[in-house]
């Protein structure tokens, strides 16, 4: 998964530690980085989401590391599609996202059967994160 870069050059698609006030590791957060100018993006799916995140942890965060792919879908998506290649590529991927959902929409239909609203909305926003708009 390749982007370009200012610079003229590739960037591929990694995870990566993002590090807030010094203090606070954010594990496997999806980036883009340029291996000519060392240039990182955050990949822009999850670029408000990471936002969010950084600011539930306020200006004065204790110190400690998150796991980004623990808590977002799309992040969960390409640690696993790592797990099984030393790289991530687009077919891994597909076949990953493609496991999850349907993973997801099995739950989805359990937690619709119990009645679990709760349940429900967690499952939705989660495959809300798995949507065509976070895979570009």
């Amino acid at each position: 998964m390749l982007k370009h870069c200012p610079c003229g050059g590739d960037m591929t698609l990694m995870l990566r530690t993002v590090i807030f006030a010094k203090k606070v590791n954010i594990n496997n957060v999806p980036v883009y980085n340029c291996h000519m100018c060392g240039r990182n993006d955050v990949f822009p799916g999850v670029k408000e989401d990471v936002g969010k995140l950084v600011g539930q942890l306020g200006a004065r965060p204790v110190a400690h590391s998150i796991s980004f792919d623990q808590v977002h879908e799309w992040a969960g998506v390409l640690s696993q599609a790592l797990n099984r290649s030393d790289r991530l590529h687009a077919a891994a991927i597909a076949e990953v996202t493609e496991e999850r959902v349907n993973q997801l929409l099995d739950l989805l239909l359990l937690a619709d059967s119990l009645k679990d609203e709760a349940w429900k909305a967690d499952l939705e926003n989660r495959l809300s994160q798995l949507s065509a708009q976070y895979i570009f």
